[in-house]
């Protein structure tokens, strides 16, 4: 049985991001990537917004991090908001389930062989919820506490295999 995607509350998780995948645009985002904004701006600073667009927010992101496999977020939809109120019932239905990053490019280098385009440095400013990502593999995963738990077990044993490879 698959995982919930939402619960009651709004509150889902997932990768908005992954390290070392090529995005529909040719894009490759490198492991380390968002640490510095992520530094700087804090994650009550990254808006949650529908399709990219600024005069849509529909929720808070409760928590951000990177870990070995790339952006996890963990977010909840404001009740009382039409958007997020459809949103909701949406991504419960698994109508949609897409995420994506809106940033600035603060360093980055073009592979010659590929013309891919490595982020090295990124400038986070929102995550969006989308019906098409630009990267597949930036999906909503799970909701509620166990999402929350997974993410801080996969943060915890990517710590730890980084301990151990130092």
């Amino acid at each position: 049985m698959q995982p919930i995607p939402i619960d009651a509350s709004g509150r889902f998780a997932g990768y908005a991001s992954v390290f070392g995948a090529v995005d529909d645009g040719g894009d490759v985002v490198i492991a380390g990537a968002f640490a510095k904004s992520l530094a700087a701006r804090g994650r009550a600073n990254i808006r949650m917004l529908f399709q990219h667009d600024p005069k849509d927010p529909v929720g808070i992101w409760e928590a951000i991090a990177e870990d070995g496999f790339g952006l996890w977020v963990e977010g909840r939809l404001v009740g009382g908001v039409p958007r997020a109120d459809a949103l909701r019932r949406l991504i419960e239905s698994r109508a949609i389930d897409g995420l994506s990053i809106g940033f600035r490019t603060v360093r980055a280098q073009r592979e010659a062989a590929t013309g891919h385009r490595r982020l090295l440095e990124i400038d986070l400013w929102e995550v969006s919820i989308v019906t098409f990502p630009m990267l597949k593999a930036a999906r909503i995963a799970a909701s509620g506490p166990a999402a929350a738990a997974d993410g801080r077990l996969l943060r915890s044993l990517d710590a730890a295999i980084s301990t151990l490879r130092s």
